[in-house]
């Protein structure tokens, strides 16, 4: 298994004038996520969780659901990292894109032979502000860096897939400040998830809801 760290300083902001990231209120196509990185910020960056929440509920009062469901399905079955800190989506591309430039990694071969092209295989660099985040290899021309939060990382939490889709339907579609399993059931068979019976389940996602209301964990 490949795997390594790396320092990563933040440096000036010519990387944002030269591919600027309309991400807050457009919806996760490759368009906004500059190559050749690959990154799924509605699974993995909390800031931007928040941000799509808002769209759902102050911009369109009224979403759309089988949009919304499509969309929330991109999160996968698993679980995943959320990267918490306050690096903005931008930020973090700016900085990995950097990295792969001052090391001659931005071409899909010398990148390949770098993270090695196993499942297994990848390396780990640390952004300005401490956290680690994970750079593996993806078959595609165009976006073959996946990058994603570590686990463990600093600034950063695991969740399951099927609890932070959840806490987002409730978030978008039933909105009240108290929390119960009545509501929550409503929602999940949305995503053709069973109603919640364990209360850990309940919990977790309460949980969960709770954090994304807040500005700060």
């Amino acid at each position: 298994m490949h795997s390594q760290y790396f320092n990563l300083r933040h440096e000036d902001n010519l990387f944002q004038s030269l591919i600027p990231l309309f991400y807050l209120y457009t919806m996760i196509a490759d368009s906004q996520i500059p190559e050749p990185l690959l990154f799924n910020p509605l699974k993995h960056h909390l800031g931007f969780i928040r941000e799509f929440i808002y769209q759902k509920t102050e911009t369109e009062p009224f979403p759309d659901r089988k949009t919304l469901i499509r969309d929330l399905r991109h999160l996968g079955r698993s679980v995943m990292d959320v990267y918490s800190g306050t690096l903005s989506v931008n930020e973090i591309c700016s900085e990995i894109y950097q990295f792969l430039e001052q090391n001659e990694l931005s071409e899909r071969k010398k990148y390949a032979g770098w993270t090695g092209t196993k499942v297994r295989d990848f390396r780990l660099v640390t952004l300005s502000d401490g956290s680690l985040w994970a750079l593996k290899y993806h078959d595609n021309e165009s976006r073959f860096v996946h990058i994603f939060p570590s686990r463990g990382s600093l600034n950063s939490f695991r969740v399951k897939s099927n609890t932070l889709k959840s806490a987002l339907l409730y978030h978008i579609l039933i909105g009240k400040d108290y929390i119960t399993s009545d509501d929550l059931n409503k929602v999940r068979p949305l995503l053709g998830l069973s109603p919640v019976k364990d209360s850990a389940d309940t919990e977790a996602i309460t949980d969960m809801i709770e954090i994304l209301r807040n500005i700060t964990l």
